[in-house]
């Protein structure tokens, strides 16, 4: 079974063809960098990392070009608030941005351009416009001509032109030529940032800077354009517009990832109802908020709960629990073990990895039977198949990823510290003193630490 994608753009589940052979080009919409992030605006960079990993480990070369919108109209009036400078918001929530796609197991993207580093291209590609008639100048401001484009806007978004609204991107509607027309370039106004253009000074629209990037790092014709559902319109019909009407082909599948709402409401900061990384990662590990945000199929909305957090890691834990014992059995895993037929339909069958998580915990719990049996045979061939699926969405355990994050340190004081308290309760138990073996177990599970005894000997967790 090949790889098949839902195509926002056609409405259907297609084949994925790349337009070269072992090549994908994948051009996400990355931040707007006016606050830290919430899981809901890391949600998209988890499932797209999901795909890329998927497409290399079916042997693709992936070029993941993830934009950074470092300016527009919230930016301005947060640095405004806070009497700094634009860049100074944007390159501190950047980082921010960068630092929770780090801890959440994101790859690093092949390019992350910033929006204000190619107003260049930006300028050429509004000349490419307004030479073809699709693009005008008017009182500073530069402008897509929508109606030039009629037959084919609003195919993405399955709207109908007469149907539509004003563009409401500027405060003078006055200098269109039709309400619906949308900015290409805002003119300058005082206290803001400007470069300059042939048609004046001012600063790009938020459409505008997509469709150059994406054009400069992929190519004017590219595999896949992704991002959340709210992207649809009027951001992705109107980079589609722009870019087609300029000549370029642009992306010949458009993925989007449903939203994460927070009782039934889209997360966001206007409402106050984010959630932040940091603050999310004080109540499950790194590893198990990735886990609860690639458990849902991508394109479905997340209702966000503790409660279902917290079930979510709990399922993580079973499949980590396995892992660990099974590799104090087996200390030789066959990294070369074939993917189960049933995972990779799974992922194959638009990226759904709710069913492939289920193809997991049922081979750990094949796993955790073969264990009780003592098949040492059957234990290694479960853990194999185990690590590598957990590899593909990047959650295995036992990566350098995993093994290595922000408190490895300590982990490492913990080990040592547990380690002596455990050999001290053996050595109470082979003297039969067997209460003193009793009251150390329980002065470390008082500490949080379940002890289990093991026929390889003891070992232990923390509880959660």
């Amino acid at each position: 079974m090949s790889l098949n994608l839902y195509d926002t753009s056609t409405r259907t589940v297609r084949e994925f063809v790349p337009i070269e052979p072992g090549r994908v080009s994948i051009y996400l919409c990355g931040a707007t960098v006016q606050a830290p992030p919430h899981i809901g605006h890391i949600r998209s960079g988890v499932n797209f990392d999901v795909l890329r990993r998927w497409l290399t480990r079916d042997g693709y070369d992936v070029t993941f070009c993830r934009n950074v919108t470092d300016l527009d109209d919230k930016i301005i009036r947060v640095a405004a608030d806070e009497g700094v400078p634009w860049f100074v918001v944007a390159e501190r929530n950047q980082r921010a941005f960068t630092w929770a796609y780090d801890q959440l197991g994101c790859l690093p993207p092949t390019v992350e351009p910033r929006a204000m580093g190619h107003v260049p291209e930006m300028t050429e590609l509004m000349r490419r416009l307004i030479d073809k008639g699709h693009a005008y100048a008017s009182g500073g401001d530069v402008y897509f001509d929508v109606r030039s484009y009629a037959d084919h806007y609003g195919k993405l978004s399955n709207q109908k032109l007469e149907n539509m609204l004003a563009a409401g991107d500027t405060d003078i509607d006055s200098a269109k030529r039709d309400p619906r027309d949308f900015a290409l370039w805002k003119g300058e106004k005082p206290g803001e940032p400007t470069w300059p253009t042939p048609w004046g000074r001012g600063r790009p629209g938020w459409h505008l800077e997509c469709s150059a990037m994406a054009t400069k790092y992929l190519g004017g014709t590219f595999d896949i354009h992704g991002g959340g559902v709210d992207l649809i319109f009027p951001h992705h019909e109107n980079e589609i517009a722009q870019s087609q009407a300029a000549g370029d082909g642009f992306a010949r599948y458009w993925m989007h990832n449903g939203m994460l709402q927070l009782g039934g409401t889209k997360m966001s900061k206007s409402l106050g109802n984010s959630l932040l990384i940091p603050e999310m990662l004080r109540k499950v590990r790194p590893v198990e908020l990735r886990y609860y945000l690639i458990a849902a199929h991508y394109r479905s909305s997340i209702d966000y709960s503790d409660e279902s957090l917290q079930e979510s890691a709990a399922g993580y834990r079973r499949l980590e629990g396995f892992v660990s014992r099974a590799a104090e059995v087996i200390h030789d895993v066959d990294a070369t073990a074939p993917l189960p037929q049933a995972f990779v339909d799974a992922l194959n069958d638009d990226l759904n990895v709710s069913q492939a998580l289920a193809v997991i915990h049922e081979v750990v719990r094949e796993g955790n039977v073969a264990l009780a049996q003592g098949n040492k045979e059957q234990v290694a061939r479960h853990l194999a198949e185990t690590q590598t699926m957990l590899g593909v969405l990047g959650l295995d355990p036992r990566s350098e990823q995993w093994r290595n994050t922000g408190d490895s340190g300590l982990r490492e004081v913990v080990d040592a510290l547990i380690a002596v308290a455990l050999e001290q309760r053996q050595a109470a138990r082979a003297r039969k003193d067997y209460a003193a073996a009793d009251a150390i177990r329980d002065q470390l599970a008082a500490a949080g630490v379940v002890v289990e005894d093991t026929p390889t000997g003891p070992r232990w967790e923390l509880a959660r």
